[in-house]
C-alpha cells in the first residue's frame, strides 16, 4: 500500500473518530431545551460533556491539519470552494464554546436562556453543514483544470446533499439522546430514552434514503457492505434501547457512524474530490498528495503521538464515566448585592 493510500486511510479514521466523539455532544446540545425541563437538569446535560467536548473537537483539528500536510491541493480547494459553508461551522463552534463557558457566569434566567440557544445553534449548524459538505465531496462539485472550485453556494445544496444534511443531524441527534441516558439519572435518563427510540425510527427512514442513494449512485461492492453493517448498527442501537440496554445502544449507534462515514470514504476512493465538470480534473490520492518524503515524516510523527493522544483521551472519559442527574446539581450561588448606603 502507498503512503498516499494511508493516508487516505488516516484521515478517513480520524473523521470516524470525530464524528462519533463530537457527534453525540453536538446532540446533547440540539436537544438541551427538549429533554431538560428545568434549569438543572440542563446543567445535568451540559456537564455529561462538560468535561470531553474541547477535547473531542482536537479530532477535527487533528483531521484538518493532516489533510493540509498530506494532501494540500485537496486542502485548498476544499477550503477554497466550501469557504462559507465552513465559515459557518467554524463561527458556530467558536459560539458554543464560549456558551459553554458564560451559561452560569450569571443566576439570571434570561443569560442563560439566551446562552442555552447558542448551544443550541452551535450544536445543530455543524451537525447540518458537515452532512451537506461530505455528500458533496462523495458526489463531486464543479472544478476545473486548475483545480479550482467554480460553483457558488447554491450548488452545494443539492437535493442530495441536503438529505444528507438532515441525516447527520437526526443522526447526532440520537447519539446524543442515548449519551444522555446513558449518563444521567431519574427522568431525564427516562425521558432521554424515550426520545431515542423516536428520533431512531425516523433516523432509520433517513439513513435508508441516504445511503440507498449513495449506494446507487456512487456506491461499490466494498460500499454495500459497510452500508449493511451500518444499517445493523442501528437496528441493534434500537432494539437495545428499548430494553433499557444504553449502553450497548450507544456503542451500537458508533458503529453505524464509522460505518456511514466509511461508506463514504470508500465510494470516495482514489479520488479525494471529484470534479463534475470533467472526471480529468478530479483531485485524486496521487495527484493532490504531499510529496514522499512528507509523507514519510508525517507517518512517524503519527507513530509516536497518536497513541498517547488515544491513551490520554480514553483516561479522561474513564475519570467522568459516572452518571449524573439533577439531584447531583447543587443550587446556584446568592446574587451578592450592595446593601451600602
Amino acid at each position: 500500500m502507498e503512503l498516499t493510500d494511508i493516508w487516505f486511510v488516516l484521515i478517513a479514521v480520524l473523521w470516524m473518530g470525530y464524528f462519533f466523539l463530537e457527534g453525540f455532544d453536538f446532540g446533547v446540545g440540539m436537544l438541551l431545551p427538549v429533554l431538560g425541563r428545568t434549569d438543572k437538569e440542563r446543567r445535568a446535560m451540559i456537564n455529561t460533556i462538560g468535561p470531553v467536548w474541547d477535547g473531542n473537537e482536537v479530532w477535527l483539528l487533528v483531521a484538518g491539519g493532516a489533510t493540509f500536510a498530506a494532501f494540500p491541493e485537496w486542502y485548498a480547494t476544499l477550503f477554497s470552494g466550501f469557504y462559507l459553508p465552513l465559515l459557518l461551522i467554524l463561527v458556530a463552534l467558536i459560539i458554543r464554546g464560549v456558551a459553554f463557558e458564560y451559561r452560569g457566569k450569571q443566576n439570571d434566567e434570561t443569560w442563560k436562556r439566551r446562552w442555552d440557544l447558542a448551544i443550541i445553534i452551535g450544536s445543530f449548524v455543524p451537525s447540518l453543514l458537515w452532512g451537506v459538505a461530505f455528500a458533496n465531496i462523495v458526489a463531486g462539485v464543479p472544478i476545473d483544470a486548475d483545480a479550482e472550485y467554480t460553483g457558488n453556494l447554491f450548488t452545494l445544496l443539492n437535493p442530495y446533499a441536503l438529505l444528507g444534511g438532515v441525516t447527520t443531524t437526526v443522526l447526532f441527534a440520537f447519539h446524543g439522546a442515548l449519551f444522555t441516558a446513558l449518563k444521567t439519572t431519574g427522568d431525564l435518563r427516562e425521558r432521554a430514552n424515550h426520545l431515542a427510540g423516536r428520533l431512531g425510527l425516523v433516523l432509520l427512514v433517513l439513513a435508508v434514503a441516504f445511503l440507498g442513494w449513495t449506494q446507487l449512485s456512487y456506491g461499490k461492492t466494498s460500499t454495500l457492505i459497510t452500508i449493511a453493517v451500518a444499517a445493523l448498527g442501528l437496528i441493534g442501537a434500537l432494539l437495545m434501547n428499548r430494553g433499557g440496554r444504553e449502553g450497548w445502544a450507544f456503542a451500537l449507534t458508533g458503529v453505524t457512524i464509522v460505518f456511514v462515514v466509511g461508506s463514504l470514504f470508500l465510494a470516495l476512493y482514489p479520488n479525494v474530490m471529484p470534479s463534475s465538470t470533467d472526471a480529468a480534473f478530479s483531485l485524486t490520492t496521487e495527484n493532490a498528495s504531499s510529496t514522499d518524503y512528507t509523507l514519510r515524516i508525517m507517518t512517524w510523527v503519527a507513530v509516536v503521538f497518536v497513541p498517547i493522544v488515544l491513551l490520554y483521551q480514553g483516561w479522561t472519559y474513564y475519570v467522568f464515566r459516572r452518571r449524573i442527574g439533577a439531584d447531583n446539581i447543587p443550587d446556584p450561588a446568592p446574587v451578592l448585592t450592595d446593601r451600602a448606603g
